[in-house]
């Protein structure tokens, strides 16, 4: 027996009366915190290498190996939410995640600090997560930007961890703490925090606008999102999933391993300053105020104006652009005209992350956890593929300069080296973006049933009545 919806047709964002409002907001909280955690770490790497004698190597492994345990996770967390709820998935991610988060600020040799860099990948799940729980929240008309908006809002951790974390670690100074183990201290208390969040999510969430997986189950009145006993072997046969796959490795994967490596590559590039290449990057995480939504916003919009085909018309669009913009910026010389097309680039890689979750919704209700959790497993497939590439190209190119420059001195084959590093990366962004130019060609062979067309009317109408009722 099936009950009513309950889904929010509006993103009315001070309706905290409203559970899918009030969802809204604890999740997009709950995803940032993960992020802040899970690359809390990053600011602090020069203490890191210093502290613990990291080579080029481990610390390149532990950008890697921070990936790539996001990627079982998140292949993993999809089929869970199916069957146990969001609220409880969520609540055990954060409480056991932070665990190797605190461990971190324990660690004494750099095969610890692989270790708990690969466990800390984990809560990168959360993202799933947080797209499969406003996904069951609100109504087709507005699904995408609320997706979009948590999804991005989350994403933000990212970058504020640049400014937050050393933050925390100047509180902790302040307190008389010797300021090169600060970063211990400061990975302590993001690990705590996300734990409480933890608690935080089971006391005021639930799974959806009529209650919890469990409550409905025994009353009888599971949503229409309960997986069914085929549902995940549908999954796996769905070529659009796995179309979804690739195409999220190709925007949020790009992203991630591009804001990775921009740092070094702004610096040796375009001759600029640690600081301001922090400051540059900063900046283009932060664009996920708004990039992001903008993407799930134009989603739904074409979506309105053309079906469930004009939402994948517009991720070709704009995933095609990112491409564009990416294979422009590294050919660039200038620093002008590359922060323009590093700006543009940003906008659409965003977008068109938000635009993919705008789709993901409409592939198969019954089993949006197994969805979401494998596409959003493509974004770190591809951050995992695409950092492999760049450090193979890197290695290279340093191990070349090397050799035809041994004759130089210390500093001079240290500039020859970042000279070729530079390059390396130069000519790797150059074919990435070609990459993604042809992962938005193949996004069109992603269609939808007339039933499916019709599915979505018909709930909308259902949706809308019902609030129009409220």
């Amino acid at each position: 027996m099936e009950t009513q919806s309950k889904k929010s047709t509006t993103l009315k964002l001070t309706d905290l009366k409203s559970m899918p409002i009030r969802t809204f907001w604890i999740t997009s909280i709950a995803f940032f915190i993960c992020f802040f955690a899970w690359f809390g770490i990053v600011p602090f790497m020069p203490d890191v290498v210093k502290d613990l004698g990291l080579t080029p190597e481990q610390k390149w492994n532990s950008i890697i190996l921070a990936v790539t345990g996001t990627v079982f996770a998140r292949l993993l967390i999809g089929k869970l939410c199916d069957k146990y709820g969001p609220r409880l998935c969520y609540t055990y991610l954060l409480v056991i995640g932070a665990i190797p988060v605190i461990l971190l600020g324990f660690v004494q040799t750099p095969t610890q600090f692989l270790i708990c860099r690969l466990f800390i990948g984990f809560i990168g799940a959360s993202f799933v997560i947080t797209q499969f729980h406003t996904s069951i929240m609100f109504a087709p008309n507005i699904v995408g930007t609320a997706n979009a908006t948590s999804a991005g809002w989350g994403n933000l951790g990212g970058g504020a961890n640049r400014l937050g974390m050393p933050l925390i670690a100047a509180a902790v100074v302040s307190f008389g703490v010797a300021d090169e183990i600060a970063w211990r201290y400061s990975m302590v208390i993001a690990g705590v925090i996300a734990m409480l969040m933890g608690v935080v999510y089971y006391f005021f969430t639930q799974d959806t606008p009529e209650g919890n997986f469990a409550q409905l189950k025994k009353e009888g009145r599971m949503p229409t999102i309960k997986k069914d006993e085929e549902g995940f072997l549908s999954v796996l046969k769905d070529y659009r999933v796995w179309i979804l796959f690739v195409v999220y490795g190709a925007s949020f994967g790009i992203e991630l391993t591009v804001y990775g490596t921009m740092d070094d590559y702004l610096q040796n590039t375009f001759g600029i300053s640690r600081s301001m290449a922090g400051n540059l990057v900063l900046s283009f995480a932060l664009m996920n105020i708004f990039a992001r939504t903008l993407g799930g916003f134009f989603g739904d919009r074409f979506g309105r104006l053309k079906g469930l085909r004009g939402r994948v018309l517009f991720l070709t669009m704009i995933l095609a652009v990112e491409g564009v913009m990416l294979t422009i910026f590294s050919t660039t010389t200038s620093i002008a005209f590359g922060m323009i097309f590093l700006i543009l680039f940003s906008l659409s890689v965003q977008m068109a992350e938000g635009a993919t979750f705008s789709v993901v919704p409409f592939i198969n209700k019954k089993a949006i956890g197994s969805i979401s959790g494998i596409v959003g497993a493509g974004g770190n497939v591809g951050a995992f593929m695409a950092a492999m590439f760049l450090k193979s190209k890197s290695s290279v190119a340093e191990t070349a300069a090397l050799a035809t420059n041994s004759n130089l001195g210390e500093e001079a084959m240290k500039a020859a080296q970042a000279a070729a590093a530079s390059g390396a990366v130069s000519s790797g962004y150059f074919v990435i973006g070609g990459f993604v130019a042809v992962t938005a060609l193949v996004t069109l062979a992603i269609k939808f049933s007339t039933a499916d067309e019709k599915a979505v009317k018909e709930e909308l109408k259902v949706e809308l009545a019902y609030a129009a009722d409220k």
